[in-house]
C-alpha cells in the first residue's frame, strides 16, 4: 500500500484550497451548524441555498465523481476523490450530499442497469440531485432485516406501505432508495429488495423531526400505497439485502470524520494561542495524543479507500474506519468543552458563547456518529465475524 501523493495531486490538492478560499470565504464561516459539524440537513433557507449553489460549483468542476469509472465520467481515482472531501470537511465547507454521492452512486454503478445508471449518476455527478436514505424503521434500527415495510407488485409497478424514520434531510430531497419487504415467506435476509424512489410520488407523507439542536435533520416518512416502477428496483427482487450491504459499507466509508476533526483542532489551537489561560500539562499532554489519533484515523481510511482503488469492496476495513473515526469525533468533542471550562457548555445564542458557541453544539452533534451508518456495536461485530473469523454466538 503505497500512500504517497505525487507532485500532480498535490497540485490538485492545491486547487482546492484555492477553490474554498474563493467560494466559501471566512466571513461565511460563523454559524456553527454550517462551519463545524458535517451535517448540512438541519440548515435554514439561506444556509440551504449556498450548499445547493457549492454543490452545483462542486459538480462543475467533476470534483463530484472523480472515483467513478470513466465511463461514467469519472477518474477512476478514489484517492483523487479523497482530496476534495479530506480539503472540505477540514475547511468545513458545505456542499457534498453524502447520500447520493458517496452512498448511492457506488451502489448505482455496481448493482444497478445502464440506464439506471445513465438516468441517476448524472444529477448526482453535477450536485443537482438530493438524495436522502431510507433504511431504519421505528422498531428496525440495528436489526435492519425486520423490516416490516412493504412493496407489494402491482403490474408495471410495486405498491409500497409502511414507515421509515431517522431519515436524514428527507425534507429537502428528490430522491430517495429505499428497503422494503417483497417477500415475506422468504427467510427475511432474502425477501427483502431495494427501490430508487422519487420522493413527489403521491402518497409519500414526510415530518421532520426536532433534535435536541432545535434543528430539523432527520424525519420520519409515511408511504401509504406509493407506486414506484419496477424500473427503479435496483439489484433484483429479493435481493436487496445484498444492495443494502453493499451501500452500508460504502456509508461507513464516507463517515471520515478525521479531517474536520482536525480542522476543529486547529481552530482550538488558534483560540488557546490567543487566550492569556494556558493550557495545564494534562489537557496539553491530552491535545497532542487527540492529533496524534487524526493521524491514526487518516491511516486506517486510507487502507479502505486504497482498497476500493483495486476494485474490491471493503467490509471490516471500513467497520473499523468508521468506528474509530466516529468514536474519535467524540473524543474531541468532549475535549473542546473541557478545554472552555463552563463556557464549552453554552450554545450560540449566548453572548458568553465563545468561538460562535462550536464546541458545545459539536460535543452534541457527535453522539449520533456512533449511532448512525450501523452503531459501534455493529462495526465491532462486522469486525470480530469478517475480519477475525470469530463465531457468531
Amino acid at each position: 500500500m503505497d500512500f504517497g501523493f505525487n507532485q500532480e495531486e498535490e497540485a490538485f490538492r492545491q486547487e482546492v484550497r484555492e477553490f474554498i478560499q474563493k467560494e466559501y470565504p471566512p466571513e461565511l464561516r460563523r454559524q456553527p451548524r454550517v462551519t463545524f459539524a458535517p451535517s448540512i440537513h438541519g440548515l435554514d433557507d439561506e444556509d440551504w441555498k449556498l450548499m445547493r449553489t457549492l454543490s452545483c460549483k462542486l459538480g462543475a468542476k467533476s470534483w463530484l465523481s472523480l472515483g467513478w469509472p470513466e465511463k461514467y465520467g469519472g477518474q477512476n481515482s478514489p484517492f483523487l476523490q479523497n482530496i476534495v472531501y479530506e480539503e472540505v470537511l477540514y475547511n468545513n465547507c458545505p456542499g457534498i450530499n453524502h447520500m447520493g454521492v458517496t452512498f448511492l452512486a457506488p451502489t448505482l454503478i455496481q448493482f444497478g442497469s445502464e440506464e439506471q445508471a445513465k438516468r441517476h449518476l448524472p444529477g448526482i455527478a453535477k450536485g443537482e440531485v438530493y438524495w436522502c436514505e431510507l433504511l431504519s424503521e421505528p422498531d428496525s434500527g440495528s436489526d435492519l432485516a425486520s423490516i416490516k415495510t412493504q412493496a407489494t407488485e402491482d403490474g408495471d409497478y410495486y405498491i409500497i406501505n409502511g414507515q421509515k424514520t431517522w431519515n436524514s434531510g428527507a425534507h429537502l430531497a428528490e430522491w430517495g432508495f429505499i428497503l422494503a419487504r417483497t417477500d415475506p415467506s422468504l427467510p427475511r435476509h432474502r425477501g427483502l429488495s431495494y427501490f430508487l424512489i422519487d420522493m413527489k410520488t403521491p402518497g409519500i407523507t414526510i415530518n421532520p423531526i426536532l433534535d435536541m439542536l432545535e434543528e430539523y435533520e432527520f424525519c420520519e416518512v409515511f408511504f401509504d400505497e406509493v407506486r414506484v416502477p419496477k424500473e427503479d428496483l435496483i439489484g433484483g427482487k429479493n435481493r436487496g439485502w445484498y444492495v443494502t450491504m453493499a451501500t452500508l459499507d460504502f456509508e461507513r466509508v464516507a463517515h471520515m470524520y478525521y479531517p474536520s476533526v482536525r480542522g476543529y483542532l486547529d481552530r482550538l489551537i488558534e483560540y488557546v494561542k490567543r487566550s492569556p489561560q494556558p493550557l495545564s500539562p494534562v489537557l496539553r499532554n491530552r491535545l497532542a495524543e487527540l492529533v496524534a489519533e487524526c493521524e491514526m484515523a487518516r491511516w486506517l481510511h486510507y487502507r479502505a479507500i486504497w482498497m476500493m482503488s483495486k476494485g474490491n469492496i471493503p467490509t471490516y476495513e471500513v467497520a473499523i474506519d468508521k468506528l474509530y473515526n466516529s468514536e474519535l469525533a467524540q473524543r474531541v468533542a468532549e475535549f473542546g468543552t473541557q478545554v472552555l471550562g463552563h463556557y464549552g457548555g453554552l450554545l450560540s445564542g449566548s453572548k458568553h458563547a465563545f468561538l460562535y458557541g462550536w464546541p458545545s453544539y459539536y460535543y452534541l452533534d457527535t453522539v449520533s456518529y456512533t449511532i448512525m451508518a450501523g452503531t459501534s456495536e455493529i462495526d465491532r461485530n462486522v469486525i470480530a465475524q469478517r475480519g477475525l473469523g470469530l463465531p457468531t454466538e
